[in-house]
């Protein structure tokens, strides 16, 4: 049967039932809309299989859509049967759909709040104790503000407002617009919140190689001593999505790829490569350490020929030998739109440990595969025995941390190819979670849904943490809003982006890699 400990993942065995999870009441605001139905529910029915729910758990979806309970519950179902990672098992799945209701309101309006607290109340008067509220806010970002204030207004937001029972807010990105709006929303947040019931949201936290990169680093004493400008030629973070923006294209020109991922996921993934060492493993030590690496990196030089950033759109081009159009064409988008479907930076990070060591970060929709990797690059022993090099293939050793779609590790060495002469040719050594651990490995929600329910906020983005990354990102944004799309570059749909990115990194004598296996 599913559930059972013997048939539970190796990344699960070892955790406490539960884990300290006190009984709790998720609230999700947006509770008819995709992220709901695609990550939310599924994450909630696997850990129900895993049984890492709380025995006394209910689940609230709140809309704005009118919704018969029933029809909820229905709904729910088909969620779990269309995206789960495993198969839907009706015992463990009735556990949470038969207490699962739906509660329909305006997410500006007092009332319908006051009559969620009635529900959570009557929900502790059925089981004859206090439990948690979780909020999580799954919306449009437009109504962030309104349901913060609301749950604040109505006394939500401070329901058992210490110790274990204290309210919960889980906020998605993207989480603000630039370093003003950010601001903005931190202190409408702190109206009603302590930053100790704060989780703000960024899935890529939850993926097994982002968590890894603790390990990595700090548990094997042949990388860490490497870890530095002695060694370290440069860094290489990518984050490619072979799609294009299909019918979110009106979306997306609010965005950009410098709001949707680069300031967000690919920071996120910088911070903790580049980061010392925490003095322990407690959320605040983390989360600090990813501040002071953040206020560390230099001013960007936004300027369009011999600054730090590049930004493009893609042309028509082929995708998987498919002809797909460029992004002007695309439904909901501008024909003469300035927003960037690419953008790569050159950061320079002003510390002791990283001085002088370029890191490059790029992020792009319609490229030639669809992957996430960080590659840490070092740099080459002397040219003395190996200098020929029409006998010696000789690359630079690189660690590549792959977050996806095969999670897992690499490492490219230099090897002697077998035979009576001296030649050598780079080897790869691979570690993959598939073959190590199995292919049925958590997804980042399901473990951030259970670390904001036990109350472990390491793997959740901190005010400061939001604002320091706005401050380093908004100047750029400003300067491309000011030009329109002058400085904009083009790329064939397919490719790796455009000339002016692979320049970017020609000024300092590097290249990009060939991201992928």
């Amino acid at each position: 049967m599913l559930g059972t400990e013997t048939q539970r993942h190796p990344f699960l065995q070892g955790l406490s039932k539960h884990r300290g999870a006190p009984p709790t009441v998720i609230v999700i605001f947006g509770a008819s809309g995709d992220l709901t139905s695609r990550k939310l529910i599924p994450a909630i029915y696997n850990l129900s299989v895993d049984n890492l729910l709380p025995p006394d758990f209910h689940l609230i979806g709140y809309g704005r859509k009118q919704m018969e309970n029933a029809a909820f519950q229905e709904a729910m179902t088909e969620s779990v049967k269309t995206f789960s990672r495993r198969e839907l098992n009706d015992e463990i799945w009735a556990r949470i759909r038969d207490t699962a209701s739906y509660h329909s309101g305006g997410y500006d309006e007092p009332e319908p709040y006051r009559k969620l607290g009635e529900r959570i109340e009557s929900i502790e008067k059925e089981l004859g104790r206090e439990v948690q509220a979780l909020f999580y806010i799954s919306t449009p970002p437009s109504v962030f503000k309104p349901i913060l204030e609301n749950l604040g207004a109505s006394g939500l937001a401070r329901r058992h407002r210490h110790g274990a029972f204290a309210s919960k807010v889980v906020i998605e990105k993207p989480f603000g617009r630039d370093l003003e709006s950010a601001r903005d929303l931190n202190a409408v947040i702190t109206r009603q919140f302590d930053e100790t019931q704060v989780y703000r949201i960024d899935h890529y936290l939850g993926k097994e190689t982002v968590q890894d990169l603790l390990v990595r680093r700090f548990a094997n004493s042949i990388f860490e001593p490497l870890w530095n400008r002695r060694y370290v030629d440069c860094v290489q973070i990518t984050v490619a999505e072979d799609i294009g923006v299909g019918s979110r294209g009106s979306y997306y020109e609010q965005s950009g790829a410098m709001r949707d991922m680069i300031q967000n996921h690919t920071m996120q993934l910088l911070s903790l490569t580049a980061m010392e060492p925490p003095v322990s493993l407690d959320p605040e030590s983390i989360r600090d350490e990813k501040v002071k690496l953040l206020k560390a990196i230099q001013p960007l030089d936004p300027g369009a020929r011999q600054g730090d950033v590049v930004r493009a759109q893609y042309a028509e081009g082929l995708v998987g030998g498919k002809k797909v159009p460029g992004y002007a064409q695309e439904d909901g988008v501008d024909p003469d739109s300035a927003t960037e479907t690419y953008a790569a930076l050159r950061l320079s990070i002003n510390n002791w440990r990283w001085s002088g060591v370029p890191f490059y970060m790029r992020s792009g929709k319609r490229m030639a595969r669809r992957v996430s990797e960080i590659a840490v690059q070092f740099k080459r022993p002397p040219g003395i025995l190996f200098s020929d090099a029409e006998r010696f293939d000789l690359a630079s050793n690189t660690m590549v941390i792959q977050i996806q779609p095969d999670e897992g590790t690499t490492l490219l060495l230099n090897s002697k190819i077998p035979g009576l002469e001296t030649r050598t040719q780079p080897v790869k050594m691979h570690f993959r979670y598939r073959t190590t651990y199995g292919s049925n490995t958590p997804e980042a929600y399901e473990r951030l849904i259970l670390d904001s329910m036990v109350g472990d906020s390491t793997l959740f983005i901190r005010g400061d943490e939001t604002e320091s990354s706005w401050k380093l990102i908004t100047p750029i944004l400003e300067t491309w809003e000011k030009y329109g799309r002058q400085g904009m570059e083009s790329y064939v749909a397919g490719s790796w982006g455009p000339l002016a990115a692979e320049q970017l990194l020609w000024r300092q004598g590097h290249e990009w890699r060939r991201a992928g296996p």
